[in-house]
């Protein structure tokens, strides 16, 4: 019986002292998220969310908390989401993203997918540490995971 195959991503919900987040617009699809990627093996899950959004937004980062898990249930790819603050470097475009910006939370919510919301929505309003799935466009309640129907 063949097993099925996850893979880990890394993210960071990075705050300015005005307590705006720190967005990407991707190159690929032209959507805005917040920076990440997938966690290669030899790196720890900090260690990959700092690659990340340096490659992603040319700053440093302290990713200093853990906030939240997302498992999307159609891709198989479990979300390490951290909260973070830049330490050094100055934001600009990348190979990886066509914009970096700065956006208020309410723009956040209003404007990026669900899924990708509900990240820094819970990385800014909770000190536990949020466990969510997603079918890759909307929140799925435990109740709802095809493993459980």
């Amino acid at each position: 019986m063949s097993r099925p195959l996850h893979s880990v991503s890394v993210a960071a919900v990075v705050t300015d002292d005005d307590g705006r987040v720190l967005v990407v617009q991707r190159r690929d699809n032209g959507k805005w998220e917040i920076p990440g990627g997938i966690l290669e093996l030899d790196e720890s899950p900090q260690a990959g969310a700092r690659r990340e959004v340096l490659e992603e937004t040319g700053v440093q980062i302290d990713p200093y908390r853990l906030t939240g898990i997302y498992k999307n249930i159609k891709l198989g790819v479990v979300a390490l989401v951290f909260r973070g603050v830049v330490i050094s470097g100055h934001i600009g475009p990348t190979e990886e993203s066509a914009a970096v910006e700065w956006w208020e939370p309410a723009r956040v919510e209003a404007e990026m997918d669900e899924v990708f919301a509900i990240r820094v929505l819970d990385a800014l309003d909770s000190h536990d540490t949020a466990v969510r799935m997603h079918d890759g466009t909307k929140l799925l309640l435990d109740e709802q995971s095809p493993a459980t129907s």
